[in-house]
C-alpha cells in the first residue's frame, strides 16, 4: 500500500531513519531493511554501518547501527506505521525498552519538523545524547542543524563523552 503512496504522489519530505540490529545477522537484517526503503521510498544516502556498544540496557550484544536519508510522501505517522510494518517483517517482537532486537527502525528527523504526540516524536527525542546515531547522521549532513535545539549535530556530536563506535567498512 505505502509503496503505491509513494510512487504515485511527488516525494516532497526528507527523512533521516535510524537502523539498529543486534540479534541474528546484524549486517543481513540491515541490508534488508535497507532495500525495503529503497524499494518503497527513494533512498537518497546511506552511512556507512557502526558497530556500537549497547546503549540504556548494557548487558546484551553489541548492536550495528546506520542512518539512511530517504525522500517520501507519506506523513510523519504513516512513516512510523511503514518503520514498524518493516520491523513486523524482519522479525521483530515485542522486547525490553532498550533491549536486544532483531531490528530497529526510527524517524530522527523529518524536513525541518519539530512534532510531538502520544506516539510520535519528531526529531528523535534522545538524538542529542546517543551518539550510534549522531554520528552516522553527522557523516551524511554535517551540516545539519537540529530543529528544535538550533544546534549543529556536529556540536551535538563533540559535546558527548568519548565512545567506542567503530565504523565497519564504506559499502553496505
Amino acid at each position: 500500500m505505502y509503496a503505491l503512496i509513494a510512487h504515485m504522489t511527488p516525494l516532497a519530505h526528507t527523512a533521516y531513519v535510524g537502523l539498529g540490529a543486534n540479534l541474528g545477522d546484524r549486517r543481513v537484517t540491515l541490508v534488508a531493511a535497507r532495500d525495503r526503503l529503497a524499494a518503497d521510498l527513494e533512498l537518497l544516502a546511506c552511512s556507512r554501518l557502526y558497530e556500537t556498544p549497547p546503549w540504556g540496557l548494557s548487558d546484551q550484544p553489541p548492536f550495528l547501527n546506520a542512518v539512511c536519508q530517504v525522500r517520501t510522501a507519506l506523513a510523519p505517522r504513516e512513516l512510523l506505521i511503514y518503520l514498524k510494518q518493516i520491523e513486523q517483517d524482519l522479525g521483530r517482537t515485542p522486547t525490553l525498552r532498550w533491549g536486544p532486537r532483531v531490528i530497529d527502525l526510527d524517524i530522527l528527523l523529518y524536513d525541518d519538523l519539530v512534532y510531538l504526540d502520544e506516539q510520535l516524536a519528531i526529531p528523535h527525542p534522545r538524538l542529542p545524547e546517543r551518539a550510534f546515531a549522531l554520528i552516522p547522521l553527522c557523516e551524511l549532513a554535517p551540516g545539519l542543524f537540529h530543529p528544535a535545539l538550533n544546534q549543529r549535530f556536529t556540536d551535538l556530536v563533540a559535546a558527548l563523552p568519548p565512545t567506542d563506535i567503530t565504523p565497519i567498512g564504506e559499502q553496505w
